[in-house]
């Protein structure tokens, strides 16, 4: 990533985290909606993070997550990551199918089709905020699923980013339920051209 990117003005990531707050908030809506249950969302924290460190974020490069990714297109373009550890992944296919708590110990087809339509609704509310402040529509690609180490499972993704440079720029957010059953984090990573993109339709330079 450029080093223009690494350093951006408090202004710039004021504008970044207020987009990030309407799309964190939106996900909370629509995901405690789902659920059924109530969804506690942190502020959104923005950084410009080493690539290598991302892992970190999430408890670790060993520690076993469940990750929906979708590749974003348009004006913008952009990753969408959502990370999930696999005892809050298996409590939520728990909750959307209906099963007692802790029944889920494997994803068959169905459980990964619905962590998958949950992170289309998580990215479509984070688009849709991200369109309110700077009228870019975005498109995002169907979401592919893995479930192994958060390093391995970053690593593919980050080999993308990494071609653009050493750093990436993250908006993160966290969620849990009222149980603390569920912790997922969801990271919005622009390409650095986009990042430029954004922060010019918001009126920030």
């Amino acid at each position: 990533m450029s080093d223009d990117v690494a350093s951006l003005s408090a202004n710039q990531m004021d504008a970044l985290r207020e987009i990030g707050n309407v799309g964190a908030g939106n996900s909370a809506t629509a995901l405690s909606q789902i659920i059924n249950r109530r969804i506690d969302m942190n502020v959104p924290r923005v950084s410009i993070v080493p690539l290598g460190e991302v892992p970190d974020l999430v408890g670790g490069p060993d520690v076993m997550v469940v990750g929906v990714f979708l590749r974003v297109y348009g004006k913008a373009p952009s990753n969408i990551l959502f990370l999930l550890p696999r005892d809050s992944a298996f409590y939520l296919v728990d909750m959307l199918m209906g099963k007692k708590r802790g029944e889920t110990q494997k994803l068959d087809f169905m459980d990964e089709s619905a962590l998958m339509e949950i992170g289309n609704i998580l990215s479509g509310a984070y688009l849709n905020a991200l369109f309110n402040f700077t009228n870019i529509s975005l498109l995002p690609t169907i979401p592919a699923l893995a479930m192994d180490m958060a390093g391995a499972i970053l690593s593919v993704v980050l080999i993308q980013l990494g071609q653009m440079g050493d750093h990436a720029l993250v908006i993160e957010t966290e969620f849990n339920t009222d149980d603390e059953g569920i912790k997922g984090h969801f990271f919005l990573v622009p390409d650095p051209g986009s990042l430029e993109t954004i922060l010019s339709a918001v009126g920030v330079e």
